[in-house]
């Protein structure tokens, strides 16, 4: 895939699709630029791309009791792209299963 690393297919990712049926969310590489990731989704979906929004989302601390003691750690940040598609135009992420 290179770009993209995997399609957002969340609850929040969902209902942003239902509100506005041709927006779609990824996770895509840090370095990832908008112009990249709309050529990748382009190619990648034969579709054409209006717009991309993009933004990266913090680290998140994580910590939990257990019999060793107090474990710390965190999630990584990534970056995500909401890429708004023509109008008329869908993907479908289940059509591979």
């Amino acid at each position: 895939m290179g770009i993209i690393v995997k399609p957002l297919i969340t609850e929040k990712a969902q209902k942003v699709t239902d509100k506005m049926s041709t927006r779609f969310g990824f996770v895509v590489l840090k370095t990832a630029s908008k112009s990249e990731i709309k050529e990748a989704v382009e190619a990648l979906y034969n579709v054409s791309v209006v717009k991309v929004n993009t933004l990266i989302a913090p680290a998140k601390r994580k910590s939990r009791y257990t019999k060793a003691g107090l474990v710390k750690g965190s999630n990584p940040s990534y970056k995500k792209a909401i890429v708004t598609l023509a109008e008329g135009q869908s993907i479908d992420f289940y059509s591979n299963i």
